[in-house]
C-alpha cells in the first residue's frame, strides 16, 4: 500500500457564501503546472471582492458568478484535467507547497475560510479530510434481479470464457491485470475482423514486471487497430488495475482469473467465474471501463514498449469434474473497489447466519474482512478459510492458519483454516471467492487485503441464488478435503508394496511469477 504522509487537519470556518473545498498542490507535471484551488458556493454568487492567499502571495479573484464548485487556476490547460468542475482562470495563481501549508479565502480583506493540508501525494486532491486521486470515481452498486447466470470453475471450464468471446456481435471490452493468452488474443482479433468494437485495458506495471508474452500479445492487438490502454503512471488513480472482466454485447463475464493460459485457459489455477446476461449490468461495467480507460492514467499501449520480463506459460491438463451450472438467479450485484466493495462485503459478512466459506490466495491477518469473518464465528456462524499453498504464499498462510487455529481453540469458535492440497485437480489456488449461507457467492478479482479494498481497481459480483450457492458449496467442499490421488495399476515403474503396485501421478508445477 502506498505510504501517505497526510499530517494535517482542515480548519474551515466559513461566514460567507463561498468557501474553500479543496486544493490540488502536486500535479504530475513539470514545475507543478496545473495546480488549482477548489471553491464551493451555496448558490449563485459573485466572486467580486474575494481573494486567495497563502500568507506570501495574494490573488484577487475576478467578478465571475459561480454556482457550485469551481477550480481556480492560472493554467487554462487544467480544465481538461478536472472532472465535473468549472474552471476560473486568473492571471497568476498561488504557488502551492507540496510539503503542506494553509490557504485562506478572503472577502474584502477578511478571512472567511481556511484549509490546511500536509504533505501532498502526486496527482491527488485534498478535500479537507482525505487525499483522493484526481478523477477517482464514486460508483454505486449496480443490481439486477431474475437474470440468466452461468457459474463455472477453472481449470474445469475454460470453454465458457472462450465461447463468451466467440459469440460477440457488437462489442467486447476486456479488462485485466495482464493479458498473455494467445487464444484470447486470437478471439479478439477474429471479433475485430468481423466488425465487433473491441477495446482492451490492462495494468501498466504488474508485480514482477510486464511479461514478454504480454508485450507480444498486445502488440498484435494494437497493430490490428484494436484500442489497447494501459492504466498507471504518475497520475495513477489506483495502485493496480487488477480487475478481470469482459463486457460482450449485453452480457458480462467476471472471473478471479487473469487472461492467461494458467487462468482463463484452464492450464493451472483454481478459479471461479460467472457470466451474467443483463443489459443494464453490461452497460454499468462498460461505464466502469470507460472511466478507467479514459482517465488521465489511461495511456495508449506504446508502439515500442520496453522488453518484457521472461515468463513461463502454463501447459498443464486437468479434469473437468465441475461442469458449469446455468440458472435464473434471484439477484446479482456488481461491486468495485475502492468505491463500494468494502462496505458491501462487510455488510454481507455481518449478515451471515449459518456459514461463511472463504477461498483466497492469501488474507491480511488484520484486515477488515477477516475481522468480520471472525466476528461472525464469535456469534456462532460456521467459518472455513481455505488458503493458497503456492510457494510464494505458503509460509505466511501457514502462520496465519496456526494463529487462527489457536484463536479458535482458545475461544471455542466454529472457525477452521486449511491450506489447499490441489493434487491432481488443479495446480494452485487463485480464487478470490466467498460463499455466505450457501446462497450468496462473491466472484471476482478482490483479494482479502486492505491494498485491494482501498488502493486497487477491483471488480466482483455478488450472486444471490440457491442453485449457484449449491454449485460453489460443492466445489468448496471438494477443494477443502483435497482431491483424491489417481491410483493406477501398472507393471512398469511400479513400487511393490504388499503385492500391490501403486503409482502416484502429480502434475508438473508451473512456476509463473506470483500474479494475484
Amino acid at each position: 500500500m502506498i505510504a501517505r504522509l497526510v499530517l494535517a487537519l482542515a480548519v474551515v470556518a466559513s461566514n460567507g457564501s463561498v468557501s474553500l473545498v479543496g486544493v490540488y498542490p502536486n500535479p504530475a507535471t513539470d514545475g507543478d503546472a496545473g495546480e488549482y484551488v477548489l471553491l464551493g458556493s451555496n448558490g449563485e454568487t459573485s466572486l467580486e471582492g474575494y481573494a486567495l492567499t497563502d500568507g506570501e502571495d495574494t490573488v484577487a479573484l475576478p467578478a465571475t458568478r459561480i454556482d457550485g464548485t469551481v477550480a481556480i487556476t492560472d493554467d487554462p490547460r487544467v480544465a481538461a484535467s478536472i472532472a465535473n468542475e468549472t474552471t476560473v482562470v486568473v492571471d497568476h495563481g498561488l504557488s502551492l507547497a507540496n510539503g503542506g501549508e494553509s490557504v485562506h479565502l478572503l472577502r474584502d480583506g477578511d478571512p472567511v475560510s481556511t484549509l490546511t493540508y500536509g504533505r501532498a501525494p502526486t496527482a491527488e486532491v485534498w478535500d479537507g479530510t482525505t487525499w483522493c486521486p484526481l478523477g477517482a470515481t464514486d460508483l454505486p452498486v449496480a443490481t439486477a434481479h431474475s437474470v440468466p447466470v452461468t457459474a463455472f470453475a477453472l481449470p474445469d471450464g475454460p470453454t465458457v470464457p472462450a465461447a463468451h468471446l466467440d459469440g460477440a456481435d457488437e462489442r467486447i471490452v476486456l479488462a485485466g491485470y495482464t493479458l498473455t493468452s494467445t487464444a484470447v488474443a486470437d478471439r479478439l482479433l477474429a471479433a475485430h475482423r468481423r466488425g465487433v468494437r473491441v477495446s482492451v485495458l490492462v495494468d501498466e506495471s504488474p508485480v514482477g514486471g510486464t511479461p514478454a508474452s504480454q508485450i507480444t500479445t498486445l502488440n498484435r492487438l494494437a497493430a490490428a487497430g484494436i484500442e489497447v490502454t494501459a492504466s498507471g503512471g504518475e497520475r495513477a488513480r489506483y495502485q493496480h488495475h487488477h480487475a478481470k472482466y469482459a463486457v460482450v454485447d449485453d452480457a458480462v463475464l467476471v472471473t478471479s482469473e487473469n487472461w492467461k493460459p494458467a487462468g482463463v485457459g484452464g492450464r493451472a489455477s483454481r478459479g471461479w467465474g460467472v457470466v451474467v446476461h443483463d443489459q443494464a449490468l453490461a452497460d454499468h461495467l462498460g461505464a466502469v471501463f470507460a472511466a478507467d480507460a479514459g482517465g488521465l492514467d489511461g495511456q495508449p499501449w506504446p508502439e515500442d514498449p520496453s522488453p518484457g520480463q521472461p515468463d513461463t506459460l502454463a501447459d498443464g491438463t486437468y479434469p473437468s469434474r465441475f461442469e458449469p451450472v446455468r440458472t435464473n438467479t434471484d439477484r446479482v450485484r456488481v461491486i468495485v473497489t475502492p468505491d463500494n466493495a468494502e462496505r458491501e462485503l462487510r455488510g454481507l459478512l455481518d449478515g451471515a447466519t449459518e456459514s461463511i466459506r472463504i477461498q483466497q490466495v492469501s488474507v491480511d491477518e488484520d484486515g477488515p474482512l477477516l475481522e468480520a469473518a471472525i466476528a461472525a464465528a464469535r456469534r456462532g456462524v460456521s467459518v472455513r478459510l481455505l488458503l493458497g499453498s503456492a510457494w510464494y504464499v505458503e509460509g505466511d498462510n501457514a502462520a496465519l492458519a496456526a494463529n487462527l487455529t489457536r484463536l479458535a481453540g482458545e475461544e471455542d469458535l466454529p472457525l477452521s483454516v486449511k491450506l489447499a492440497e490441489p493434487r491432481s485437480r488443479y495446480d494452485h489456488l487463485h480464487v478470490k471467492g466467498v460463499l455466505v449461507d450457501r446462497k450468496h457467492a462473491v466472484v471476482g478479482s478482490l483479494n482479502w487485503n486492505r491494498h485491494a479494498l482501498r488502493e486497487n481497481r477491483e471488480v466482483a459480483v455478488i450472486v444471490t441464488d440457491d442453485g449457484v450457492g449449491r454449485y460453489y458449496t460443492r466445489l468448496f467442499r471438494a477443494d477443502w478435503r483435497g482431491a483424491a490421488w489417481r491410483i493406477h495399476w501398472t507393471t512398469l515403474g511400479a513400487i511393490v508394496i504388499a503385492g500391490l503396485a501403486v503409482v502416484r501421478y502429480a502434475n508438473t508445477f508451473d512456476f509463473e511469477p506470483p500474479e494475484r
